[in-house]
């Protein structure tokens, strides 16, 4: 049973994600809170393998309880999904830099978030990986200039291909087919890189790669 904790101030959204969820034979809402600060106390009180947390909320916001959750040891298994509004939130790396595992847009379908919710649990980090790429590509494209990451320097040619295509939404099988790799090899490289970077996931990964440039908006496969 995968358990789930919804964070965001709007009762009908919670009600809504609630009614969702509970519907599902392998999942449930164990708790909800309206505010950041709930949010983090309910987290380590039931520690969900999965929080839906929205970024606008009284008192502490979603980003600095995302960073609290993210630091408690006892957490290490909580997965916080970030719930935006497409629109008004220009958070969404912020938010992966918090700790957050991924992200979701509030008017996602409702089988979209019943599979996000199923792939965090299971541990992969990067959701919808269509959604990741558009939203990543305006916050990118709006607000961030290329930095330079001196963390690159260590990477070898190969674990660099891999980074690129992980910013592309790809998994590693899929990574594995188009690089003519095992998928045990692109797990290998995945895994240095997200060493070699000190990334905490691949979500982390995807934002790394847009601001040392080795993609950029608008790009397709190959571009790079």
């Amino acid at each position: 049973m995968i358990d789930v904790l919804l964070a965001d101030d709007q009762a009908l959204v919670r009600g809504g994600f609630r009614a969702l969820i509970d519907s599902e034979d392998d999942m449930r809402v164990v708790a909800e809170a309206a505010t950041g600060d709930d949010a983090v106390a309910l987290t380590l009180q039931h520690l969900p393998q999965v929080v839906l947390m929205d970024i606008r909320m009284p008192g502490l916001d979603g980003l600095a309880a995302t960073r609290r959750i993210i630091a408690e040891p006892r957490a290490a298994d909580v997965h916080v999904v970030v719930v935006t509004t497409f629109e008004l939130d220009e958070y969404v790396t912020d938010a992966i830099r918090a700790g957050a595992s991924g992200f979701l847009v509030k008017d996602t379908e409702p089988a979209e978030l019943v599979r996000a919710v199923r792939v965090a649990a299971s541990g992969n980090a990067l959701l919808s990986p269509t959604v990741t790429r558009r939203l990543l590509a305006r916050v990118a494209d709006a607000t961030r200039e290329v930095r330079p990451v001196p963390a690159l320097a260590e990477l070898t040619p190969r674990e660099r291909e891999v980074l690129v295509e992980v910013a592309g939404g790809l998994a590693n099988d899929e990574i594995a087919s188009r690089l003519y790799l095992s998928e045990s090899t692109v797990k290998t490289h995945v895994s240095r890189v997200l060493m070699k970077t000190g990334s905490r996931d691949r979500a982390q990964l995807v934002v790394l790669a847009y601001e040392a440039g080795l993609v950029r908006p608008g790009w397709s496969h190959g571009d790079s």
